[in-house]
């Protein structure tokens, strides 16, 4: 005899499918902020205290500003003031020389005698000879003072004899002839300076070359400058005893 099964239970109830809602833009945003606030709380468990931790930056402080010694600005004042007064003396000065033209006193040979010339041995030289010498100042509205006169004479470039002149005062425009007297007594000639003298004796020729130094103080009323002059002067006489001034050619520079 078959034994009967229980029926089959009856199959589970079949419940419909739920219909999804729509789902808005505001919705999703607080989704994700709420998404986002839960990673940054998350984070800041993680993080550790000494990284959260700000770190304090000291205070930036101003430089105070520094007040300039009073003695440096004494120090540019007077600086400001002395280079006022060189300015002031420059241009005084340049109307000055525009205004008055100042030029520098002339040195003239007009006239010359040779008196002596002969020889003790084939070395040794004596002479005797005389200069008139010309001194003129040319400016208008300036008197000079010659303070220091020295005339030195040479025979090819050896120095046979010298002479100082006394000074004096020349008023503006004024000339002066001065005579020289110089003396050479047994001065030291070289064999060919000698031989060559000789010569230029018997050819009636005879070169001599002046060199004058001379200080001079020019005043303008209360105003007086002083500086160097120096000559340089060529000459050629004819032979002794009667020798004359032949030729000359003088220059005079500061």
């Amino acid at each position: 005899m078959l034994a009967l099964l229980p029926p089959p239970p009856p199959p589970p109830p079949v419940t419909p499918p739920r219909q999804s809602k729509p789902v808005t833009l505001d919705q999703i945003v607080i989704s994700n902020s709420k998404q986002s606030s839960k990673n940054e709380h998350s984070l800041r468990l993680e993080t550790p205290k000494y990284l959260t931790k700000k770190t304090s930056q000291p205070p930036i402080l101003q430089p105070h500003p520094r007040r300039t010694n009073p003695i440096i600005w004494c120090a540019a004042v007077l600086c400001l003031i002395f280079s006022l007064i060189l300015i002031f003396f420059g241009i005084a000065t340049l109307i000055i020389f525009l205004s008055i033209k100042p030029r520098n006193p002339i040195f003239d040979i007009p006239n010359a005698s040779l008196n002596t010339i002969y020889f003790d041995s084939p070395e040794y030289f004596n002479g005797d000879f005389t200069l008139l010498v010309n001194f003129s100042n040319p400016n208008r509205k300036i008197d000079v003072r010659f303070e220091y006169l020295d005339i030195e004479v040479f025979f090819s470039n050896r120095l046979i004899s010298s002479q100082a002149v006394q000074p004096f005062t020349q008023r503006r425009g004024e000339t002066r002839l001065e005579s020289v007297h110089f003396i050479s007594s047994l001065v030291f000639l070289p064999q060919d300076l000698s031989v060559k003298l000789q010569k230029q004796v018997q050819s009636n020729r005879v070169n001599y070359y002046l060199r004058g130094t001379f200080r001079v103080r020019a005043s303008l009323g209360l105003v007086h400058i002083s500086y160097w002059l120096h000559s340089r002067c060529q000459i050629e006489m004819t032979s002794p005893p009667t020798g004359v001034l032949v030729a000359r050619r003088c220059t005079t520079k500061r």
